[in-house]
């Protein structure tokens, strides 16, 4: 099966009223982690990879990880960019084979959140690539997809309808009370404001900052109006800590026990998400 639009998938789970993960990955074991979990599952995942993982490894040895895992996999699989911050690397991204791409320019002035998502979306659009925006903002805490550290701006209902009009934008990331990274304590998910912004648009929604977010938190958020939820920090964590559980005396081991604690992790969010296929 060849790497898929997230159109389709997202649009069925708006429709089903259930969320699909998505998986950043940094290199190829976390990505064959995340894939050989979906393929065991048989469920459809969104594989990422962020702009600002790119002093882990380049967009094209990215796009070559990516675009090898999706062409070969039992399921579908989207690859993507996410947090992708300027035009020249999105453009890269969809020459290499991205399937979607996310422009986040989600800090900057509303009118000029329109002009940049608008640029990236005909291009895209032009290349048959779905595109991702943010409105409002997603603060990242430590451990985080992001290179800063940020606060939380939360998404206004009145600029949703104007947002994605004037865009075209197939999916849009919403700020309703999680963060990147590693929290102190449990956010306080606005659900009111979740359900409001769905009644306000008929775009697949994303939430962003999904690690540790807490489980009822996360399956209220798929089954009342998410679609997509972005998961990067517990999956490193989780290797983190399998690495660390015992002395390995040689290295593959290692990195076998840090590979399925990244797929135990994958396997409980489809659960919490009740993804299908």
């Amino acid at each position: 099966m060849v790497k898929v639009s997230s159109k389709e998938i997202l649009e069925d789970a708006m429709t089903g009223s259930y969320a699909i993960p998505h998986a950043n990955f940094i290199d190829w074991n976390s990505a064959r982690a995340y894939v050989r979990e979906a393929e065991k599952e048989e469920l459809p995942l969104i594989l990422a990879f962020a702009q600002s993982h790119s002093h882990i490894i380049n967009l094209e040895e990215a796009a070559c990880i990516g675009n090898f895992f999706a062409n070969h996999s039992t399921v579908p699989i989207v690859l993507h960019l996410d947090h992708g911050k300027d035009f020249e690397f999105i453009q890269k991204a969809i020459e290499l084979g991205f399937s979607s791409v996310m422009i986040d320019a989600s800090q900057e002035a509303f009118e000029d959140n329109i002009a940049i998502t608008q640029k990236v979306v005909d291009f895209a659009h032009n290349q048959g690539v779905v595109v991702e925006a943010e409105l409002g903002h997603v603060g990242s805490n430590s451990k985080t997809e992001s290179n800063h550290i940020t606060d939380s701006v939360y998404t206004e209902v009145s600029d949703v309808i104007e947002f994605v009009e004037r865009t075209n934008v197939d999916s849009l990331a919403i700020s309703i009370g999680t963060a990147h990274g590693i929290y102190k304590g449990e956010p306080k998910i606005n659900f009111q404001r979740l359900h409001a912004i769905k009644e306000g648009t008929s775009v697949p929604l994303v939430l962003h900052g999904g690690s540790s977010s807490g489980t009822e938190n996360l399956s209220r958020c798929a089954k009342e109006g998410i679609s997509k939820i972005n998961i990067y920090t517990d999956f490193m964590m989780a290797a983190l800590k399998a690495s660390h559980s015992e002395k390995f005396n040689d290295y593959i081991k290692q990195k076998d026990s840090s590979e399925i604690a990244m797929a135990d992790v994958l396997n409980e969010y489809y659960k919490v998400f009740g993804t299908r296929r």
